[in-house]
């Protein structure tokens, strides 16, 4: 407050006490305004954050997105690899059994395309995947293949490395010349490829052989004459070593002899032992298949009865001009007429004929066997001579124990 001097002393100035308050000093305050006390403390503002670099930034975005993309990719190829096994596992589209052939060499995806075209897969690219993925496409096995209905694509993978193919049996009956089982073996179609050489007479084994298709038939004749080989040499080890035979050649050519003039299986170690008496008696063998094979060769069947003179031809063969065996064996014997000529019957028996039931008469002396070709006579004339035969009247009578200059109707026949 400023005082003014007085006319009776000088003007002091001193200073004005601090107001109580704001009203005790007047002074006006804005309205809605709190005082500064009653707000507190004043906190000073946050300092403001420092910016990233832009740099900094775009790293994370692309990190964030390579995330967000291989977690796509592996949810995407988890589901196609279910899906994938899923549909490898489960029953496929077959309604029926088939069989599908596997040529050799097949890549996986021909292997594929087939079992495709056969209606066995329906996702053909899915099994070569599948057969990669299990490393089965070095065991796939070439073959004909059984798959039976809705069989899946891992149990058709499993049927293709077993490599249990489809055998199919191939029978080639006993007494047949070369020729003739060549002949057989190439009006088979599931075999391939043609012969060039036709194997010697009496090198083949007839038997029931079980074969793949798509087999050669050399292959087949391969193994049947392999399968002749090792069963002359086992029979040859077990014979009776009082047959007069002098090697295993000789005995495959007495053999063919019993194969061609019976085909009762029971009478084949008697057969034999009328050519072994005989051959030790030194009487001629006299069998009318030897007289054909001498005519007609590997063809095996001449097509008509025999007359005299195809039994009085001379050939190599013909058993009723020659002494002893043949020049060769004149069929392919089976493994019974191997062991029959190799231990035949003991028996004095010398001739045998047909009887017109299948079978054969057997006789020891001259005159049962001629009481038996009469009988085998009426039969004959009754229902003409069979073929490759000779006529009933067409011999005559072999001297007991000796050996004719002309052909005997003591001649062994069926």
């Amino acid at each position: 407050m400023t005082t003014e001097g007085t006319p009776s002393g000088p003007r002091t100035t001193t200073p004005a006490p601090a107001p109580a308050n704001d009203a005790d000093a007047g002074v006006r305050r804005p309205a809605g305004r709190a005082p500064a006390e009653a707000s507190g403390p004043t906190t000073p503002p946050a300092p403001p954050s420092p910016r990233r670099p832009r740099r900094q930034s775009a790293l994370v975005g692309y990190l964030s997105g390579v995330f967000t993309f291989l977690t796509l990719l592996a949810l995407g190829v988890g589901g196609a690899f279910y899906w994938g096994k899923s549909t490898f596992d489960a029953p496929g589209p077959l309604a029926a059994e088939t069989t599908v052939m596997v040529p050799r060499n097949q890549g996986v995806s021909d292997i594929a395309a087939s079992l495709a075209a056969a209606g066995v897969i329906d996702h053909p690219k899915l099994f070569e995947a599948g057969v990669r993925l299990y490393r089965a496409n070095d065991r796939l096995r070439f073959g004909e293949y059984a798959f039976p209905a809705h069989v899946s694509m891992r149990e058709a993978m499993e049927i293709l490395t077993s490599g249990r193919s489809i055998e199919h049996a191939i029978t080639i009956p006993e007494g047949l010349t070369s020729l003739q089982i060549v002949e057989r073996l190439r009006d088979i179609d599931l075999l391939t490829g043609d012969v060039k050489e036709i194997p010697p007479e009496g090198a083949l084994l007839p038997e029931t052989y079980r074969v793949m298709r798509g087999t050669s038939r050399e292959q087949v004749l391969a193994r049947m004459r392999q399968s002749q080989k090792a069963a002359l040499e086992e029979v040859w080890r077990g014979r009776d070593p009082s047959v007069p035979v002098k090697s295993p050649d000789d005995l495959l050519v007495l053999a063919s002899l019993i194969e061609k003039e019976t085909g009762v299986a029971e009478e084949r170690t008697r057969v034999a032992a009328v050519f072994v008496n005989r051959l030790r008696k030194g009487m001629r063998l006299q069998s009318d298949p030897t007289i054909v094979y001498g005519l007609v060769g590997g063809r095996g069947t001449l097509g008509r009865s025999l007359t005299r003179t195809d039994i009085q031809s001379r050939t190599p063969y013909n058993t009723y001009v020659i002494n002893g065996l043949p020049a060769g064996p004149i069929a392919n014997p089976g493994r019974a007429s191997l062991e029959a000529a190799a231990r035949p019957d003991t028996s004095g028996e010398l001739y045998f004929v047909a009887d017109g039931t299948g079978g054969h008469a057997f006789a020891s002396t001259l005159a049962e066997h001629n009481r038996n070709v009469q009988r085998w006579r009426q039969v004959e004339r009754a229902r003409g001579a069979q073929t490759d035969r000779a006529a009933p009247d067409e011999a005559a009578p072999e001297p007991e124990g000796g050996s004719a200059a002309a052909p005997g109707s003591s001649a062994p026949r069926r």
